[in-house]
């Protein structure tokens, strides 16, 4: 059985992270995505802090895709050069100031319901990122991938520091291999 659910109203889809039958669909969305804006510069922004085990889903992301070296996709966010809360905006400034309309896809850790936990979505629209800790940041990307990396509701700080790191891991390297797969299919 997949677990894969498609929400059409809010142009989401969401599968398990290593579940190669659901995920296919959201490596399918995400060549749409790609395909729909080929003619722009592709910039995969990788959002969260190597501080947090949790919170480390985008960093972790962007180091994987980092070492593909994927011809003209740029990956902002690594473990090296994490982007988070407090060099956000600054972030942006350099993407807008360096890249003539690009399109950015941001990617996100974020926090669920238990039956949730190991699932990424991937949405149309802009990321709000910190917003499950309370954080005022500003919206980021035209689509948005999370990976949902432990239960929320309560003391969500306290969660997202003892996150299983082996979750984390893989959800970034199939988040990873989701993207770099979608974007070289879109351009060939």
């Amino acid at each position: 059985m997949s677990l894969l659910s498609i929400l059409s109203d809010q142009q989401k889809v969401k599968a398990y992270y290593n579940d190669k039958s659901a995920t296919i669909h959201l490596e399918n969305k995400l060549e749409e995505y790609f395909s729909t804006s080929r003619h722009r510069p592709t910039v995969i922004l990788c959002i969260g802090t190597d501080r947090s085990t949790g919170d480390s889903l985008g960093p972790l992301t962007g180091s994987f895709l980092m070492r593909l070296s994927i011809p003209q996709l740029t990956v902002i966010g690594t473990l090296d050069e994490p982007v988070h809360a407090t060099n956000l905006n600054e972030s942006l400034n350099f993407i807008h100031n360096s890249f003539l309309n690009p399109y950015i896809l941001a990617i996100d850790a974020c926090l669920g319901k238990l039956d949730s936990v190991g699932h990424i979505t991937l949405a149309s629209g802009p990321l709000k990122p910190g917003a499950g800790v309370h954080k005022n940041l500003p919206s980021v990307g035209e689509a948005h991938l999370t990976g949902i990396v432990n239960v929320g509701g309560f003391m969500e700080y306290m969660v997202l520091q003892n996150t299983r790191l082996s979750l984390v891991w893989n959800m970034a390297e199939s988040i990873g291999n989701l993207l770099s797969k979608a974007y070289i299919r879109s351009r060939i």
